[in-house]
């Protein structure tokens, strides 16, 4: 079986309204496994590698400057289809879109306060992970619970 890591953020919007916990616990409780965590006020240099391929929208300005404008909760959850399986997690960004039960869905309005960010790919989660963690940030450990979470092959 293969497993795979994702980065999952909760913006500055989530981690103001108490929302840290009840996000954890959603991915935990799908089966995912916690490989990091830090409470960070990111440089503005990090934002802008990190949302670089949105660089040239109108809206990137104003953005960065969110972004900036509290802490954010960075992460690493680890399991199989963990980058698909947490994009459903979250739900749609535009959260007026996302179904009720997601992350978005159920704690978001508007997209530009839509609670968290989370990777798209495998190979964005891997440039995330790198961007947002240093080497011996992120660990690796046998979740107690993974026999009753996966099937043998």
């Amino acid at each position: 079986m293969s497993t795979e890591q994702t980065f999952i953020a909760i913006k500055p919007d989530g981690v103001q309204r108490g929302l840290v916990g009840p996000i954890v616990s959603r991915f935990e409780q799908r089966g995912f496994k916690l490989a990091a965590i830090k409470l960070v006020t990111p440089p503005r240099e990090l934002l802008e590698k990190h949302y670089a391929d949105l660089a040239e929208k109108p809206f990137f300005p104003g953005l960065v400057t969110y972004m900036l404008s509290g802490p954010i909760c960075a992460m690493v959850w680890e399991g199989r289809d963990a980058v698909k399986t947490g994009r459903t997690l979250l739900g749609a960004t535009n959260p007026l879109a996302s179904a009720p039960g997601t992350i978005r869905g159920d704690y978001a309005i508007d997209v530009g306060r839509n609670v968290c960010h989370g990777s798209d790919s495998v190979e964005n989660a891997q440039k995330e992970i790198a961007l947002w963690f240093k080497e011996g940030e992120v660990v690796s450990y046998k979740h107690s619970q993974f026999d009753w979470i996966y099937e043998k092959a």
